[in-house]
Protein backbone atom coordinates (compact mmCIF):
# COMPACT_ATOMS: atom_id res chain seq x y z
CA UNK A 1 0.00 0.00 0.00
CA UNK A 2 2.81 2.42 0.83
CA UNK A 3 4.48 1.67 -2.51
CA UNK A 4 1.22 2.24 -4.41
CA UNK A 5 0.63 5.49 -2.53
CA UNK A 6 4.14 6.66 -3.31
CA UNK A 7 3.73 5.96 -7.02
CA UNK A 8 0.41 7.78 -7.15
CA UNK A 9 1.95 10.77 -5.42
CA UNK A 10 4.75 10.72 -7.99
CA UNK A 11 2.18 11.17 -10.77
CA UNK A 12 0.68 14.09 -8.87
CA UNK A 13 4.13 15.66 -8.48
CA UNK A 14 4.73 15.34 -12.23
CA UNK A 15 1.35 16.95 -12.94
CA UNK A 16 1.99 19.84 -10.58
CA UNK A 17 5.55 20.37 -11.82
CA UNK A 18 4.62 20.42 -15.49
CA UNK A 19 1.66 22.74 -14.91
CA UNK A 20 3.87 25.16 -12.96
CA UNK A 21 6.65 24.97 -15.53
CA UNK A 22 4.41 25.48 -18.57
CA UNK A 23 2.59 28.38 -16.88
CA UNK A 24 5.61 29.95 -15.23
CA UNK A 25 5.51 33.45 -16.70
CA UNK A 26 5.10 35.24 -13.37
CA UNK A 27 5.08 38.71 -14.91
CA UNK A 28 1.90 37.83 -16.79
CA UNK A 29 0.04 37.21 -13.55
CA UNK A 30 1.55 40.31 -12.00
CA UNK A 31 0.49 42.67 -14.80
CA UNK A 32 -2.54 40.83 -16.22
CA UNK A 33 -0.97 40.44 -19.66
CA UNK A 34 -0.49 37.48 -21.98
CA UNK A 35 3.06 36.34 -22.71
CA UNK A 36 3.80 36.75 -26.44
CA UNK A 37 7.48 35.87 -26.59
CA UNK A 38 9.13 33.38 -28.97
CA UNK A 39 8.16 30.34 -26.86
CA UNK A 40 4.49 31.04 -27.65
CA UNK A 41 5.11 29.74 -31.18
CA UNK A 42 5.62 26.25 -29.74
CA UNK A 43 2.81 23.91 -28.77
CA UNK A 44 2.54 22.25 -25.38
CA UNK A 45 1.18 18.69 -25.27
CA UNK A 46 -1.78 19.32 -22.93
CA UNK A 47 -4.83 21.56 -22.95
CA UNK A 48 -2.85 24.61 -21.85
CA UNK A 49 -4.65 27.84 -22.77
CA UNK A 50 -2.77 30.38 -24.89
CA UNK A 51 -4.57 33.18 -23.04
CA UNK A 52 -3.38 32.16 -19.60
CA UNK A 53 -1.20 35.05 -18.35
CA UNK A 54 1.48 32.60 -17.31
CA UNK A 55 1.38 30.30 -20.35
CA UNK A 56 4.76 29.97 -22.06
CA UNK A 57 3.47 27.90 -25.00
CA UNK A 58 0.33 27.32 -27.02
CA UNK A 59 -2.48 24.77 -26.80
CA UNK A 60 -2.40 22.53 -29.90
CA UNK A 61 -6.19 22.62 -30.24
CA UNK A 62 -6.22 26.41 -30.07
CA UNK A 63 -3.34 26.65 -32.53
CA UNK A 64 -5.05 24.27 -34.94
CA UNK A 65 -8.28 26.28 -34.82
CA UNK A 66 -6.45 29.56 -35.34
CA UNK A 67 -4.94 28.30 -38.58
CA UNK A 68 -8.14 26.61 -39.84
CA UNK A 69 -10.17 29.76 -39.14
CA UNK A 70 -7.63 32.01 -40.83
CA UNK A 71 -8.50 33.44 -44.23
CA UNK A 72 -4.85 33.07 -45.32
CA UNK A 73 -4.23 29.45 -44.32
CA UNK A 74 -6.25 26.24 -44.34
CA UNK A 75 -4.22 23.76 -42.30
CA UNK A 76 -1.29 23.77 -39.89
CA UNK A 77 1.07 20.94 -40.74
CA UNK A 78 3.20 21.83 -37.72
CA UNK A 79 0.31 21.28 -35.31
CA UNK A 80 -0.81 18.10 -37.07
CA UNK A 81 2.73 16.77 -37.00
CA UNK A 82 3.04 17.71 -33.34
CA UNK A 83 -0.20 15.89 -32.43
CA UNK A 84 0.78 12.80 -34.40
CA UNK A 85 4.29 12.71 -32.90
CA UNK A 86 3.11 13.14 -29.29
CA UNK A 87 0.28 10.66 -29.77
CA UNK A 88 2.56 8.11 -31.42
CA UNK A 89 4.99 8.32 -28.51
CA UNK A 90 2.59 7.95 -25.60
CA UNK A 91 -1.05 8.25 -26.61
CA UNK A 92 -3.12 9.61 -23.75
CA UNK A 93 -0.26 9.46 -21.26
CA UNK A 94 -0.31 13.25 -21.83
CA UNK A 95 -3.81 13.35 -20.32
CA UNK A 96 -2.69 11.43 -17.25
CA UNK A 97 0.54 13.31 -16.56
CA UNK A 98 0.93 16.55 -18.53
CA UNK A 99 -2.47 18.21 -18.95
CA UNK A 100 -3.17 21.09 -16.51
CA UNK A 101 -6.94 20.71 -16.76
CA UNK A 102 -6.60 16.99 -16.14
CA UNK A 103 -4.80 17.91 -12.92
CA UNK A 104 -7.66 20.24 -11.95
CA UNK A 105 -10.19 17.45 -12.38
CA UNK A 106 -8.04 15.01 -10.42
CA UNK A 107 -7.82 17.43 -7.51
CA UNK A 108 -11.55 18.11 -7.56
CA UNK A 109 -12.32 14.39 -7.47
CA UNK A 110 -10.25 14.11 -4.29
CA UNK A 111 -12.81 16.26 -2.45
CA UNK A 112 -14.61 13.82 -0.14
CA UNK A 113 -18.29 13.05 -0.64
CA UNK A 114 -20.57 10.38 0.83
CA UNK A 115 -20.05 7.12 -1.03
CA UNK A 116 -23.41 7.23 -2.79
CA UNK A 117 -22.52 10.62 -4.32
CA UNK A 118 -19.36 9.33 -5.97
CA UNK A 119 -20.51 8.04 -9.34
CA UNK A 120 -18.74 5.13 -11.01
CA UNK A 121 -20.81 5.02 -14.19
CA UNK A 122 -23.47 6.97 -16.05
CA UNK A 123 -26.31 5.61 -18.19
CA UNK A 124 -25.11 5.36 -21.78
CA UNK A 125 -21.56 6.17 -20.76
CA UNK A 126 -19.92 4.24 -23.59
CA UNK A 127 -22.05 6.00 -26.20
CA UNK A 128 -21.38 9.39 -24.56
CA UNK A 129 -17.64 8.80 -24.91
CA UNK A 130 -18.04 9.24 -28.68
CA UNK A 131 -19.20 12.82 -28.09
CA UNK A 132 -15.63 14.07 -27.91
CA UNK A 133 -15.06 12.98 -31.52
CA UNK A 134 -18.11 14.98 -32.56
CA UNK A 135 -16.69 18.01 -30.69
CA UNK A 136 -13.37 17.52 -32.49
CA UNK A 137 -14.98 17.28 -35.92
CA UNK A 138 -17.64 19.98 -35.56
CA UNK A 139 -16.22 22.63 -33.21
CA UNK A 140 -12.50 22.28 -33.90
CA UNK A 141 -12.50 21.60 -37.66
CA UNK A 142 -15.75 22.18 -39.53
CA UNK A 143 -17.18 25.32 -37.90
CA UNK A 144 -13.88 27.29 -37.92
CA UNK A 145 -13.42 26.25 -41.54
CA UNK A 146 -16.94 26.86 -42.87
CA UNK A 147 -18.63 29.44 -40.60
CA UNK A 148 -16.69 32.51 -41.75
CA UNK A 149 -17.49 36.22 -41.95
CA UNK A 150 -17.59 38.40 -45.05
CA UNK A 151 -13.78 38.60 -45.25
CA UNK A 152 -13.36 34.83 -44.92
CA UNK A 153 -12.26 34.77 -41.27
CA UNK A 154 -13.68 32.13 -38.93
CA UNK A 155 -13.83 31.81 -35.15
CA UNK A 156 -12.05 29.33 -32.85
CA UNK A 157 -15.39 27.79 -31.88
CA UNK A 158 -14.20 25.30 -29.30
CA UNK A 159 -11.98 27.79 -27.48
CA UNK A 160 -14.52 30.60 -27.72
CA UNK A 161 -17.72 28.79 -26.79
CA UNK A 162 -16.84 25.58 -24.92
CA UNK A 163 -13.38 25.11 -23.43
CA UNK A 164 -13.58 25.29 -19.60
CA UNK A 165 -9.81 25.03 -19.38
CA UNK A 166 -9.46 28.30 -21.27
CA UNK A 167 -12.03 29.93 -18.99
CA UNK A 168 -10.23 28.79 -15.84
CA UNK A 169 -6.65 29.43 -16.94
CA UNK A 170 -7.18 32.39 -19.27
CA UNK A 171 -10.56 34.08 -18.90
CA UNK A 172 -10.87 34.21 -15.12
CA UNK A 173 -7.30 35.46 -14.40
CA UNK A 174 -7.51 38.12 -17.11
CA UNK A 175 -10.88 39.39 -15.89
CA UNK A 176 -9.59 39.53 -12.31
CA UNK A 177 -6.26 41.14 -13.18
CA UNK A 178 -6.99 43.43 -16.12
CA UNK A 179 -9.43 46.33 -16.17
CA UNK A 180 -9.78 46.15 -19.93
CA UNK A 181 -10.74 42.50 -19.88
CA UNK A 182 -13.14 43.07 -16.99
CA UNK A 183 -15.06 45.73 -18.90
CA UNK A 184 -15.20 43.54 -22.03
CA UNK A 185 -16.63 40.49 -20.23
CA UNK A 186 -20.25 39.94 -21.14
CA UNK A 187 -22.80 37.22 -21.80
CA UNK A 188 -20.28 34.99 -23.53
CA UNK A 189 -18.03 35.05 -20.49
CA UNK A 190 -21.04 34.29 -18.26
CA UNK A 191 -21.85 31.28 -20.45
CA UNK A 192 -18.27 30.01 -20.29
CA UNK A 193 -18.21 30.57 -16.53
CA UNK A 194 -21.40 28.50 -16.17
CA UNK A 195 -19.84 25.66 -18.20
CA UNK A 196 -16.74 25.80 -16.01
CA UNK A 197 -18.81 25.71 -12.82
CA UNK A 198 -20.82 22.74 -14.08
CA UNK A 199 -17.66 20.87 -15.06
CA UNK A 200 -16.03 21.60 -11.71
CA UNK A 201 -19.01 20.45 -9.65
CA UNK A 202 -19.48 17.36 -11.81
CA UNK A 203 -15.76 16.52 -11.41
CA UNK A 204 -16.17 16.25 -7.65
CA UNK A 205 -18.63 13.37 -8.01
CA UNK A 206 -17.52 11.81 -11.30
CA UNK A 207 -13.94 11.19 -12.39
CA UNK A 208 -12.78 13.45 -15.25
CA UNK A 209 -16.08 14.13 -17.06
CA UNK A 210 -14.52 16.65 -19.43
CA UNK A 211 -11.80 14.19 -20.46
CA UNK A 212 -14.33 11.42 -20.98
CA UNK A 213 -16.97 13.19 -23.02
CA UNK A 214 -15.78 16.54 -24.38
CA UNK A 215 -12.02 17.00 -24.79
CA UNK A 216 -10.99 16.97 -28.48
CA UNK A 217 -7.31 16.75 -27.60
CA UNK A 218 -7.93 13.53 -25.67
CA UNK A 219 -9.89 12.26 -28.66
CA UNK A 220 -6.86 12.74 -30.92
CA UNK A 221 -4.41 11.11 -28.52
CA UNK A 222 -6.87 8.32 -27.70
CA UNK A 223 -6.93 7.19 -31.32
CA UNK A 224 -3.22 6.43 -30.97
CA UNK A 225 -3.40 4.57 -27.65
CA UNK A 226 -3.37 1.10 -29.26
CA UNK A 227 -0.35 1.84 -31.47
CA UNK A 228 1.76 4.27 -29.43
CA UNK A 229 5.31 3.35 -28.46
CA UNK A 230 4.46 3.61 -24.76
CA UNK A 231 1.52 1.34 -24.06
CA UNK A 232 0.21 -1.36 -21.76
CA UNK A 233 0.52 -5.06 -22.43
CA UNK A 234 -1.48 -7.85 -20.86
CA UNK A 235 0.50 -10.98 -20.02
CA UNK A 236 -2.32 -13.48 -20.39
CA UNK A 237 -0.36 -16.30 -18.70
CA UNK A 238 -0.21 -14.28 -15.49
CA UNK A 239 -3.82 -13.08 -15.42
CA UNK A 240 -6.21 -14.98 -13.12
CA UNK A 241 -9.23 -12.78 -13.94
CA UNK A 242 -9.53 -11.52 -10.36
CA UNK A 243 -10.97 -8.19 -11.49
CA UNK A 244 -8.60 -6.07 -9.38
CA UNK A 245 -7.51 -3.95 -12.36
CA UNK A 246 -11.09 -3.32 -13.43
CA UNK A 247 -12.07 -2.19 -9.93
CA UNK A 248 -9.07 0.13 -9.73
CA UNK A 249 -9.83 1.93 -12.99
CA UNK A 250 -11.76 5.13 -12.32
CA UNK A 251 -12.65 5.41 -16.00
CA UNK A 252 -14.60 2.16 -16.03
CA UNK A 253 -12.24 0.34 -18.41
CA UNK A 254 -11.61 -3.39 -18.28
CA UNK A 255 -7.82 -3.60 -18.89
CA UNK A 256 -8.01 -7.36 -19.43
CA UNK A 257 -10.20 -6.85 -22.49
CA UNK A 258 -8.72 -3.58 -23.76
CA UNK A 259 -5.44 -2.64 -22.02
CA UNK A 260 -4.99 0.23 -24.49
CA UNK A 261 -8.55 1.48 -24.69
CA UNK A 262 -8.84 4.95 -26.34
CA UNK A 263 -10.35 6.23 -23.07
CA UNK A 264 -7.31 5.18 -20.99
CA UNK A 265 -5.18 8.07 -19.66
CA UNK A 266 -2.33 5.74 -18.61
CA UNK A 267 -2.54 6.74 -14.94
CA UNK A 268 -1.17 3.35 -13.88
CA UNK A 269 -3.90 2.44 -11.38
CA UNK A 270 -4.54 -0.92 -13.05
CA UNK A 271 -0.82 -1.72 -13.14
CA UNK A 272 -0.45 -1.06 -9.41
CA UNK A 273 -3.63 -2.98 -8.54
CA UNK A 274 -2.69 -6.21 -10.31
CA UNK A 275 -1.24 -8.68 -7.75
CA UNK A 276 0.42 -10.78 -10.45
CA UNK A 277 1.98 -8.05 -12.61
CA UNK A 278 -0.12 -9.17 -15.54
CA UNK A 279 -0.32 -5.62 -16.95
CA UNK A 280 3.03 -4.12 -17.85
CA UNK A 281 3.65 -0.59 -19.13
CA UNK A 282 6.60 0.63 -21.09
CA UNK A 283 8.33 1.05 -24.43
CA UNK A 284 9.93 -2.41 -24.44
CA UNK A 285 8.09 -5.21 -22.66
CA UNK A 286 9.25 -8.64 -21.75
CA UNK A 287 7.50 -11.59 -23.29
CA UNK A 288 6.11 -14.53 -21.41
CA UNK A 289 5.77 -14.82 -17.67
CA UNK A 290 3.51 -16.85 -15.44
CA UNK A 291 1.50 -16.63 -12.30
CA UNK A 292 2.93 -15.97 -8.89
CA UNK A 293 2.47 -19.47 -7.51
CA UNK A 294 0.69 -18.08 -4.43
CA UNK A 295 -2.64 -16.68 -3.31
CA UNK A 296 -4.14 -13.70 -5.10
CA UNK A 297 -4.24 -10.67 -2.80
CA UNK A 298 -7.33 -9.33 -4.54
CA UNK A 299 -9.63 -12.34 -4.85
CA UNK A 300 -8.10 -14.99 -2.57
CA UNK A 301 -7.81 -17.59 -5.35
CA UNK A 302 -4.81 -19.87 -5.60
CA UNK A 303 -2.61 -19.31 -8.66
CA UNK A 304 -1.37 -22.71 -9.78
CA UNK A 305 0.94 -21.37 -12.45
CA UNK A 306 4.63 -21.34 -11.50
CA UNK A 307 6.47 -18.19 -10.47
CA UNK A 308 8.86 -16.96 -13.15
Amino acid sequence: MKQAKRRFDLRLVVQLAFTALSNGYIAGFRHGKIYQGPLKQLCLPGLNCYSCPGALGSCPIGALQAVIASRDHSMSFYVLGFLIAVGALGGRVVCGFLCPFGLVQDLLYRIPLPGRWKLRRLPGERALSWLRYAVLLVFVILLPMLAVNFIGQGDPWFCKYICPSGTLMGGVPLVLLGDGFRSAAGLLFDWKLALLAFTAVFSIAYYRPFCRFVCPLGAVYGLMNPVSLYRYRLIRERCVDCGACRKACKLGIDPVRTPNDPRCIRCGACVRACPHRAILPGLTLQRGGGGCGGKCAACGKDCARPRQ
